[in-house]
């Protein structure tokens, strides 16, 4: 479908907005907002709202509503005090709501030493925008939100519900955007700008997160057959965890079984022993560990504390049991609905951009998209490009960011026309 006058007056607007993203983008990525640490990234976004004249809530992760719901994730953390940001616009109409959400929380940068330059201070190079959180996801935040604001500026007429939210907690439980949901801001479809590219997201991989702990018995060097080593014993365990991963390869289901290896095991930290010259005495890990979609979480969870289990006694290790609890993404997996109303609308969007159909993009990774899905709602993810997500020089590609903010306000500009 060609752009019309106005459209074409709000890509227009994109374009002169692309350096403001830009600006906005680096502004996040200023504020590192690890776990616990994201306030300041989230007054980022507070302030950009305000300027705007659009509306500001906080939405609470200590809410009772939260806490209730069959999809909240017990974390070790309170939640006293942590938010997400949220601006409603129209919220009177009886129309059909449409979401932009996106996180704002990123993952640590550590080795912070192996980066050309500090993580937290974002530089340009060669078309591309680098620092910790300039892909995941705060490009993609910045773009939906200049998206809002290039629609406004033109003077596209917009009457129907939106919602824009800026979320934290989604590299770790999900909880910030599950807490939209349960206080009813899900809407009736929902975009996430994740830097997969401009492609349609057909479907995500479920996630558990785990706990492992084993106790030794410590002793001193000069005899250590007198202690149980806990590394050692962790150590041993390993194989159990790697067996667990192989069958949950082997069980998978269509359409994840085009993938080779889809369901991935990754054990992110090891903790353990706490002088050099004493047998450990303690040994911790925490992963987690994908499935497939027809997988409920909670099977997951008990395949794997009985493996771990079997894997003591058979082995014979000499510790106590080991302790197996979870904690963080204990999530379903889900396939999108392709024949959804506004998953063409979203294609047609990018063939007027692109002269192209869009490409499909299977994850094997989460996102919050979940807890969307939950609640009945449907939607995809669409956004720039990234290369070194959760690694060292993080970078997103600035052209792809002028594709995602011209999608997300020509998705605006015809969504108040499409048939619902």
């Amino acid at each position: 479908m060609p752009l019309n006058p106005i459209e074409q007056k709000v890509m227009e607007r994109c374009d002169a907005l692309l350096e403001d993203t830009l600006v906005l983008t680096e502004h996040l990525v200023r504020e590192y907002s690890v776990l616990g640490q994201e306030q300041r990234a989230l007054g980022v976004m507070e302030a950009w709202l305000e300027s705007e004249g659009l509306p500001v809530e906080r939405v609470g992760l200590d809410d009772g509503s939260l806490l209730v719901h069959p999809g909240y994730a017990p974390v070790s953390w309170s939640g006293v005090g942590r938010y997400s940001v949220v601006s409603r616009l129209n919220p009177e109409s009886n129309k059909p709501h449409l979401v932009f959400n996106g996180h704002v929380d990123v993952v640590p940068a550590e080795p912070v030493d192996s980066w050309t330059q500090l993580p937290w201070e974002p530089w340009r190079k060669g078309g591309w925008l680098y620092g910790r959180g300039a892909g995941d996801m705060k490009a993609g935040v910045a773009a939906m939100s200049m998206a809002v604001k290039a629609v406004r500026d033109a003077g596209h007429p917009m009457d129907y519900p939106f919602t824009l939210q800026a979320v934290i907690e989604e590299e770790c439980s999900g909880n910030g955007a599950l807490a939209c949901v349960s206080r009813g801001y899900q809407g009736d479809f929902v975009l996430i700008p994740e830097p997969f590219g401009a492609r349609i997201y057909t479907g995500q991989v479920g996630v558990v997160r785990f706990k492992i702990e084993v106790e030794g018995t410590p002793a001193h060097v000069l005899d250590t057959s007198a202690g149980c080593d806990a590394i050692e014993a962790m150590q041993q365990l390993f194989p159990a965890l790697k067996a667990l991963q192989e069958a949950l390869n082997e069980e998978r289901q269509p359409p994840y079984d085009a993938l080779e290896h889809p369901f991935n095991l990754n054990i992110g930290r090891f903790d353990g022993g706490n002088w050099a010259s004493s047998v450990a005495a303690h040994a911790v890990i925490e992963g987690r560990i994908g499935f497939d979609p027809s997988t409920s979480p909670h099977s997951v969870m008990e395949r794997l504390e009985r493996a771990i289990l079997q894997a003591h006694t058979k082995l014979a290790l000499p510790v106590k049991p080991p302790r197996v609890s979870f904690h963080g993404f204990r999530s379903e997996g889900h396939l999108v609905d392709l024949e959804h109303p506004g998953i063409a609308l979203l294609s047609g969007c990018h063939e007027s951009l692109t002269q192209q159909r869009p490409r499909h993009y299977l994850s094997t990774c989460t996102t919050d998209l979940r807890a969307f899905h939950q609640a009945g709602v449907p939607g995809t993810c669409y956004g720039p490009i990234a290369d070194a997500i959760h690694g060292v020089d993080e970078r997103v590609n600035i052209e792809s960011i002028r594709q995602t903010l011209k999608a997300y306000a020509l998705f605006m500009c015809r969504w108040g026309r499409q048939p619902h």
